[in-house]
């Protein structure tokens, strides 16, 4: 997924009042650290309104009629992730409400930031770094040490 496209589904997120936090990869090159991916993450609150918000967002980008299967029973369930593949996309959005137990989307410290006059709520660089430095996956890990250095974090 290029930047560009991240910005297109955000604004379509702003425009429908969608509460929605970026993180992963896309929030990193909101911070100025860019890296390929063919995905965008996104925390989304698990209430009934944000969630209809969030289906009109995506009928309003893709007119795609898979996005009625997404449901705030999937996403205030057990497993609260769901794997968004736009018609004629060769990337994905991976909508969560908590990853495990260790982040939830009301706990996630987020800011927004103007990227072209498009308002991008993003994870903020520290909380970036909370969320990637103790996984297991080598590529997060190597984000946490980039995010550390480049904004002088320190350990909690």
């Amino acid at each position: 997924m290029d930047f560009a496209e991240a910005r297109r589904v955000v604004a379509a997120f702003e425009r429908h009042q969608v509460a929605y936090v970026v993180v992963g990869s896309m929030a990193m090159a909101a911070q100025g650290i860019v890296r390929a991916t063919r995905d965008m993450d996104v925390f989304v609150a698990p209430d009934a309104l944000n969630v209809e918000r969030l289906r009109a967002a995506l009928r309003d980008l893709f007119d795609d009629p898979e996005v009625e299967s997404i449901t705030v029973e999937d996403l205030a369930g057990d497993y609260p992730a769901i794997q968004y593949v736009p018609p004629r996309a060769d990337y994905w959005i991976d909508i969560l409400s908590r990853l495990g137990e260790a982040f939830r989307f009301a706990d996630l410290e987020a800011e927004v930031l103007d990227l072209d006059g498009v308002p991008f709520r993003t994870a903020t660089a520290r909380m970036l770094y909370r969320m990637k430095r103790d996984t297991v996956r080598p590529q997060d890990r190597l984000d946490a040490q980039v995010l550390k250095e480049r904004f002088g974090l320190e350990d909690e």
